[in-house]
Protein backbone atom coordinates (compact mmCIF):
# COMPACT_ATOMS: atom_id res chain seq x y z
CA UNK A 1 0.00 0.00 0.00
CA UNK A 2 1.16 3.67 -0.93
CA UNK A 3 0.02 7.18 -0.93
CA UNK A 4 -0.64 9.61 1.57
CA UNK A 5 -3.04 9.20 4.61
CA UNK A 6 -5.69 11.14 6.62
CA UNK A 7 -7.13 10.94 10.53
CA UNK A 8 -10.03 12.31 12.13
CA UNK A 9 -10.95 13.06 15.32
CA UNK A 10 -14.50 14.14 16.70
CA UNK A 11 -15.53 14.39 20.49
CA UNK A 12 -19.44 14.63 20.36
CA UNK A 13 -21.37 14.71 23.63
CA UNK A 14 -21.93 10.79 23.67
CA UNK A 15 -19.54 9.34 21.14
CA UNK A 16 -15.21 9.83 21.09
CA UNK A 17 -14.15 8.69 17.47
CA UNK A 18 -11.34 8.59 15.37
CA UNK A 19 -10.88 7.47 11.69
CA UNK A 20 -8.59 7.13 8.74
CA UNK A 21 -9.23 7.30 4.98
CA UNK A 22 -6.36 6.77 2.36
CA UNK A 23 -6.04 9.68 -1.18
CA UNK A 24 -8.55 7.22 -2.80
CA UNK A 25 -11.69 7.95 -0.45
CA UNK A 26 -11.47 4.25 1.27
CA UNK A 27 -11.94 4.74 4.95
CA UNK A 28 -9.34 2.26 6.51
CA UNK A 29 -10.27 3.13 10.99
CA UNK A 30 -13.56 4.48 11.61
CA UNK A 31 -13.27 3.69 15.26
CA UNK A 32 -15.67 4.89 17.62
CA UNK A 33 -15.65 4.38 21.83
CA UNK A 34 -20.07 5.52 23.35
CA UNK A 35 -19.40 7.69 26.51
CA UNK A 36 -21.05 5.45 29.73
CA UNK A 37 -24.02 6.87 30.87
CA UNK A 38 -25.22 5.93 34.47
CA UNK A 39 -28.47 3.31 34.34
CA UNK A 40 -31.92 5.71 34.23
CA UNK A 41 -30.08 8.74 33.43
CA UNK A 42 -30.49 10.90 29.99
CA UNK A 43 -27.49 12.42 29.16
CA UNK A 44 -24.21 13.62 30.51
CA UNK A 45 -23.09 16.91 31.71
CA UNK A 46 -20.30 18.25 29.54
CA UNK A 47 -17.90 18.14 32.17
CA UNK A 48 -18.60 14.78 32.54
CA UNK A 49 -18.16 13.79 28.36
CA UNK A 50 -14.69 15.88 28.39
CA UNK A 51 -13.31 13.98 31.18
CA UNK A 52 -14.60 10.27 29.56
CA UNK A 53 -13.04 11.90 26.04
CA UNK A 54 -9.84 12.70 27.96
CA UNK A 55 -10.17 9.00 29.16
CA UNK A 56 -10.41 7.29 25.68
CA UNK A 57 -8.89 8.67 23.38
CA UNK A 58 -5.23 7.40 24.32
CA UNK A 59 -6.52 3.63 23.02
CA UNK A 60 -7.98 5.30 20.02
CA UNK A 61 -5.36 7.07 19.42
CA UNK A 62 -2.84 3.60 19.51
CA UNK A 63 -5.35 2.31 16.75
CA UNK A 64 -4.97 5.37 14.54
CA UNK A 65 -0.75 4.73 14.75
CA UNK A 66 -1.55 1.37 14.16
CA UNK A 67 -3.35 2.21 11.44
CA UNK A 68 -0.89 4.72 9.43
CA UNK A 69 2.24 2.78 10.84
CA UNK A 70 4.57 2.67 7.52
CA UNK A 71 2.27 5.85 5.65
CA UNK A 72 2.61 9.20 5.38
CA UNK A 73 -0.24 11.06 7.09
CA UNK A 74 -0.90 14.37 5.03
CA UNK A 75 -3.17 16.27 7.18
CA UNK A 76 -5.29 15.79 10.61
CA UNK A 77 -8.94 17.38 10.96
CA UNK A 78 -11.24 17.34 14.01
CA UNK A 79 -14.53 18.76 14.32
CA UNK A 80 -14.41 22.26 16.31
CA UNK A 81 -18.43 22.86 17.15
CA UNK A 82 -22.25 21.17 16.63
CA UNK A 83 -22.23 23.49 13.10
CA UNK A 84 -20.83 25.95 11.09
CA UNK A 85 -22.35 28.76 12.57
CA UNK A 86 -21.30 31.63 14.69
CA UNK A 87 -21.48 30.91 18.38
CA UNK A 88 -22.25 26.94 17.57
CA UNK A 89 -20.15 25.44 20.64
CA UNK A 90 -19.57 22.92 23.11
CA UNK A 91 -17.08 21.93 25.23
CA UNK A 92 -16.66 18.28 24.14
CA UNK A 93 -14.87 18.99 20.90
CA UNK A 94 -11.67 20.63 22.60
CA UNK A 95 -10.91 16.71 23.75
CA UNK A 96 -11.13 16.02 19.76
CA UNK A 97 -9.42 19.45 19.14
CA UNK A 98 -6.41 18.82 21.98
CA UNK A 99 -5.47 15.37 20.23
CA UNK A 100 -5.57 16.54 16.66
CA UNK A 101 -3.25 19.14 17.53
CA UNK A 102 -0.84 17.10 19.42
CA UNK A 103 -0.92 14.23 17.02
CA UNK A 104 -0.28 16.68 13.73
CA UNK A 105 2.26 18.65 15.87
CA UNK A 106 4.45 15.61 16.42
CA UNK A 107 4.14 14.26 13.02
CA UNK A 108 4.33 18.51 11.54
CA UNK A 109 1.49 18.46 9.25
CA UNK A 110 -1.35 20.76 9.27
CA UNK A 111 -4.74 20.39 10.90
CA UNK A 112 -8.06 21.10 9.48
CA UNK A 113 -11.18 22.59 11.21
CA UNK A 114 -14.94 21.28 10.25
CA UNK A 115 -18.05 21.17 12.48
CA UNK A 116 -19.51 18.06 13.31
CA UNK A 117 -22.39 18.51 11.42
CA UNK A 118 -20.54 18.87 7.88
CA UNK A 119 -18.67 15.35 9.12
CA UNK A 120 -22.10 13.64 9.51
CA UNK A 121 -22.98 14.83 5.71
CA UNK A 122 -19.86 14.00 4.73
CA UNK A 123 -19.94 10.07 6.05
CA UNK A 124 -23.67 10.05 4.91
CA UNK A 125 -22.70 11.09 1.31
CA UNK A 126 -19.63 8.49 1.40
CA UNK A 127 -21.40 5.34 2.55
CA UNK A 128 -24.63 5.92 0.39
CA UNK A 129 -22.22 6.13 -2.63
CA UNK A 130 -23.60 9.71 -3.09
CA UNK A 131 -20.22 11.59 -3.80
CA UNK A 132 -21.59 12.37 -6.85
CA UNK A 133 -23.95 15.23 -5.15
CA UNK A 134 -20.80 17.09 -3.65
CA UNK A 135 -20.58 18.46 -7.87
CA UNK A 136 -24.68 19.84 -7.10
CA UNK A 137 -24.98 23.47 -6.58
CA UNK A 138 -27.25 21.99 -3.87
CA UNK A 139 -28.73 19.23 -2.37
CA UNK A 140 -30.79 18.67 1.09
CA UNK A 141 -29.88 16.71 4.30
CA UNK A 142 -31.79 15.89 7.15
CA UNK A 143 -29.81 15.54 10.18
CA UNK A 144 -31.17 13.48 13.01
CA UNK A 145 -29.96 12.46 16.04
CA UNK A 146 -30.48 13.09 20.08
CA UNK A 147 -28.80 16.50 19.81
CA UNK A 148 -30.12 17.86 16.21
CA UNK A 149 -33.25 17.53 14.06
CA UNK A 150 -32.76 19.76 11.35
CA UNK A 151 -33.81 19.91 7.72
CA UNK A 152 -30.61 21.54 5.34
CA UNK A 153 -30.41 23.23 2.92
CA UNK A 154 -26.93 22.17 1.83
CA UNK A 155 -24.07 24.29 -0.78
CA UNK A 156 -21.03 21.76 -0.78
CA UNK A 157 -17.61 24.22 -0.71
CA UNK A 158 -13.88 23.08 -1.21
CA UNK A 159 -13.81 22.96 2.65
CA UNK A 160 -16.63 21.54 3.90
CA UNK A 161 -20.37 22.86 3.37
CA UNK A 162 -22.40 25.87 3.94
CA UNK A 163 -25.95 24.53 5.19
CA UNK A 164 -28.22 26.38 5.75
CA UNK A 165 -31.49 25.59 8.31
CA UNK A 166 -34.79 25.47 6.66
CA UNK A 167 -36.85 23.31 8.94
CA UNK A 168 -36.67 20.50 11.69
CA UNK A 169 -38.27 20.46 15.44
CA UNK A 170 -39.06 23.20 17.43
CA UNK A 171 -38.45 21.59 20.93
CA UNK A 172 -37.03 18.23 21.48
CA UNK A 173 -34.59 16.29 19.18
CA UNK A 174 -36.09 12.91 17.61
CA UNK A 175 -33.05 11.05 19.58
CA UNK A 176 -34.02 12.82 22.76
CA UNK A 177 -37.99 11.86 22.19
CA UNK A 178 -36.69 8.10 21.73
CA UNK A 179 -34.17 7.82 24.55
CA UNK A 180 -36.33 9.29 26.75
CA UNK A 181 -39.30 6.72 25.65
CA UNK A 182 -37.09 4.41 25.82
CA UNK A 183 -35.75 4.83 29.60
CA UNK A 184 -39.05 5.18 30.89
CA UNK A 185 -39.34 1.61 29.74
CA UNK A 186 -35.87 0.78 31.61
CA UNK A 187 -33.83 0.58 28.54
CA UNK A 188 -30.58 1.51 27.87
CA UNK A 189 -28.81 4.99 27.40
CA UNK A 190 -28.86 5.71 24.12
CA UNK A 191 -32.33 3.51 23.34
CA UNK A 192 -32.35 3.67 19.88
CA UNK A 193 -30.97 0.11 18.93
CA UNK A 194 -33.01 -1.37 21.84
CA UNK A 195 -36.30 0.13 20.93
CA UNK A 196 -36.04 -0.73 16.91
CA UNK A 197 -35.17 -4.36 18.37
CA UNK A 198 -38.00 -4.52 20.42
CA UNK A 199 -40.09 -2.63 18.09
CA UNK A 200 -39.66 -5.18 15.48
CA UNK A 201 -41.21 -8.19 17.80
CA UNK A 202 -44.51 -6.22 17.99
CA UNK A 203 -47.29 -8.20 15.79
CA UNK A 204 -50.20 -6.29 16.72
CA UNK A 205 -52.43 -2.74 15.60
CA UNK A 206 -49.97 0.37 16.13
CA UNK A 207 -52.02 3.05 17.22
CA UNK A 208 -52.25 6.01 14.79
CA UNK A 209 -49.81 8.86 16.46
CA UNK A 210 -50.76 12.32 16.86
CA UNK A 211 -47.89 14.01 15.16
CA UNK A 212 -47.52 18.16 14.44
CA UNK A 213 -45.64 18.98 11.32
CA UNK A 214 -46.24 22.81 9.78
CA UNK A 215 -46.27 23.26 6.56
CA UNK A 216 -43.18 25.72 6.88
CA UNK A 217 -41.29 22.38 7.24
CA UNK A 218 -41.55 22.91 11.24
CA UNK A 219 -42.39 20.24 13.67
CA UNK A 220 -42.80 19.31 17.44
CA UNK A 221 -41.69 16.43 18.77
CA UNK A 222 -42.66 17.03 22.53
CA UNK A 223 -45.85 14.89 22.04
CA UNK A 224 -44.35 11.69 21.80
CA UNK A 225 -42.91 11.88 25.13
CA UNK A 226 -46.60 12.28 26.31
CA UNK A 227 -48.29 9.97 24.26
CA UNK A 228 -45.82 7.39 25.04
CA UNK A 229 -46.25 7.47 28.54
CA UNK A 230 -49.88 7.34 28.36
CA UNK A 231 -49.83 4.16 26.39
CA UNK A 232 -47.03 2.51 28.62
CA UNK A 233 -49.38 3.27 31.85
CA UNK A 234 -52.34 1.50 29.48
CA UNK A 235 -50.79 -1.18 28.21
CA UNK A 236 -47.27 -1.81 29.58
CA UNK A 237 -46.33 -3.64 26.37
CA UNK A 238 -42.49 -2.42 25.41
CA UNK A 239 -42.34 -3.68 21.74
CA UNK A 240 -46.22 -2.04 21.39
CA UNK A 241 -44.87 1.26 22.85
CA UNK A 242 -41.48 1.00 20.69
CA UNK A 243 -43.52 0.15 17.59
CA UNK A 244 -45.86 3.78 18.32
CA UNK A 245 -42.68 5.76 18.63
CA UNK A 246 -40.94 4.45 15.62
CA UNK A 247 -44.58 5.09 13.89
CA UNK A 248 -44.73 8.71 15.28
CA UNK A 249 -40.97 9.48 13.97
CA UNK A 250 -41.58 8.24 10.40
CA UNK A 251 -44.61 9.91 9.99
CA UNK A 252 -43.00 13.17 11.30
CA UNK A 253 -40.34 12.56 9.00
CA UNK A 254 -42.91 11.81 6.34
CA UNK A 255 -44.47 15.39 7.05
CA UNK A 256 -40.75 17.27 6.94
CA UNK A 257 -39.81 15.27 3.93
CA UNK A 258 -43.21 16.40 1.96
CA UNK A 259 -43.17 20.40 3.20
CA UNK A 260 -39.57 19.78 2.06
CA UNK A 261 -40.37 18.99 -1.39
CA UNK A 262 -42.99 21.49 -1.50
CA UNK A 263 -40.58 24.03 -1.54
CA UNK A 264 -37.90 22.42 -3.43
CA UNK A 265 -39.24 19.73 -6.08
CA UNK A 266 -37.31 16.74 -6.81
CA UNK A 267 -34.25 18.23 -4.59
CA UNK A 268 -32.00 15.26 -3.94
CA UNK A 269 -32.34 14.53 -0.02
CA UNK A 270 -29.57 12.97 2.33
CA UNK A 271 -30.42 11.17 5.50
CA UNK A 272 -27.96 11.61 8.31
CA UNK A 273 -27.16 11.04 11.96
CA UNK A 274 -27.78 8.44 14.66
CA UNK A 275 -31.69 8.00 14.47
CA UNK A 276 -31.68 7.57 10.73
CA UNK A 277 -29.83 3.86 11.36
CA UNK A 278 -33.22 2.88 11.85
CA UNK A 279 -34.08 0.37 9.14
CA UNK A 280 -37.60 1.02 9.43
CA UNK A 281 -37.66 4.25 9.30
CA UNK A 282 -35.77 4.16 5.77
CA UNK A 283 -37.83 1.87 4.37
CA UNK A 284 -40.94 4.81 5.04
CA UNK A 285 -38.65 7.16 3.56
CA UNK A 286 -36.90 5.62 0.61
CA UNK A 287 -40.21 5.30 -1.50
CA UNK A 288 -38.98 8.69 -2.50
CA UNK A 289 -36.45 8.90 -5.43
CA UNK A 290 -33.46 10.79 -5.17
CA UNK A 291 -33.05 9.47 -1.42
CA UNK A 292 -29.56 8.36 0.31
CA UNK A 293 -29.46 7.15 3.59
CA UNK A 294 -26.20 6.93 5.44
CA UNK A 295 -24.56 2.94 6.21
CA UNK A 296 -25.86 2.56 9.71
CA UNK A 297 -21.95 2.48 10.77
CA UNK A 298 -21.89 5.92 8.84
CA UNK A 299 -25.00 7.13 10.42
CA UNK A 300 -23.89 7.60 13.97
CA UNK A 301 -21.83 9.75 15.48
CA UNK A 302 -18.31 8.85 13.46
CA UNK A 303 -15.20 10.63 12.38
CA UNK A 304 -14.71 9.36 8.89
CA UNK A 305 -16.31 12.33 7.71
CA UNK A 306 -14.12 14.33 9.00
CA UNK A 307 -10.92 12.36 8.10
CA UNK A 308 -13.24 12.39 4.10
CA UNK A 309 -13.36 16.48 4.47
CA UNK A 310 -9.57 16.26 5.08
CA UNK A 311 -8.87 14.65 2.05
CA UNK A 312 -11.45 16.55 0.00
CA UNK A 313 -10.05 20.06 1.41
CA UNK A 314 -6.94 20.46 0.02
CA UNK A 315 -6.30 23.24 -2.32
CA UNK A 316 -7.31 22.23 -5.31
CA UNK A 317 -8.84 19.07 -4.11
CA UNK A 318 -7.67 16.29 -3.02
CA UNK A 319 -4.85 15.52 -5.78
CA UNK A 320 -3.23 18.76 -3.70
CA UNK A 321 -2.25 16.24 -1.20
CA UNK A 322 -0.66 13.82 -3.72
Amino acid sequence: MSGPLFVGFDTSNYTTSAAVCDADGEVLLNARTLLPVREGERGLRQSDAVFFHVRNLPDLLERVRETVRGRVVRAVGCSVSPRRAEGSYMPCFLSGIMAAEAFAAAIDVPVLRFAHQEGHIMAALHSAGAEKLLEAERFAAFHVSGGTTEVLLVRPRADGFDAEIVGGSRDLHAGQAIDRAGVMMGMGFPCGKELEATAATYEGRVPAPRVCVKSDGWCHFSGLENQARKLWEETGDRACVSAYVLRFCAKTLEGLTAALDARFPEIPIVYAGGVMSNRYLQSVLAKRAETYFAAPEFSADNAAGVALLTRRSGIGGADAWQ
